[in-house]
């Protein structure tokens, strides 16, 4: 995906029991983070760095939300184990983490194995693709979102 590129449509339910589309984000920025696989040490850490880090985003007018395969009811325990402050999307055929270029190999302790990938964009108001963090440590993924909000709202 590429920056300026419409980015692909959604509709999952999440773990506050509501179906959520990308249409439902139209209007205010979307930081949308992917991760293999709730309850795992790198997923619970980037995880509660995304909470932690909620009302700067809120500050900024951006939503959050993070998908995974996980079915919904993990997605809720995960959510409410953490206090997540914004919504956990299940993806159990993977469609959508797909479409976002979020599924692939991965080489994990010398085995490989296809999986999510543990990628975020963040969107414009419009749902276009602003910015890509492809790689980084789970916890850093919210401040670079951070940032990339920050310079599409021209440094403020």
């Amino acid at each position: 995906m590429k920056v300026g590129e419409p980015a692909p449509d959604f509709d999952l339910p999440g773990s506050d029991g509501r179906r959520h589309r990308l249409s439902d984000y139209r209007g205010r920025p979307l930081v949308v983070f992917f991760y293999p696989k709730a309850m795992t040490p790198g997923c619970t850490r980037e995880t509660r760095a995304f909470a932690e880090r909620y009302p700067e985003f809120q500050a900024l007018g951006a939503a959050v939300v993070g998908i995974s395969a996980d079915p919904p009811e993990v997605q809720r325990r995960f959510a409410e184990k953490l206090g997540v402050p914004f919504p956990l999307l299940s993806d159990p055929e993977a469609g959508v983490i797909r479409a976002y270029q979020a599924w692939g190999v991965k080489n994990l302790y010398g085995k490989k194995r296809e999986g999510t990938l543990r990628r975020t964009y963040v969107l414009d108001p419009e749902g276009r693709v602003a910015a890509a963090i492809l790689r980084a440590r789970p916890e850093a993924h919210p401040e670079k979102a951070l940032a990339a909000l920050r310079e599409a709202a021209g440094g403020a």
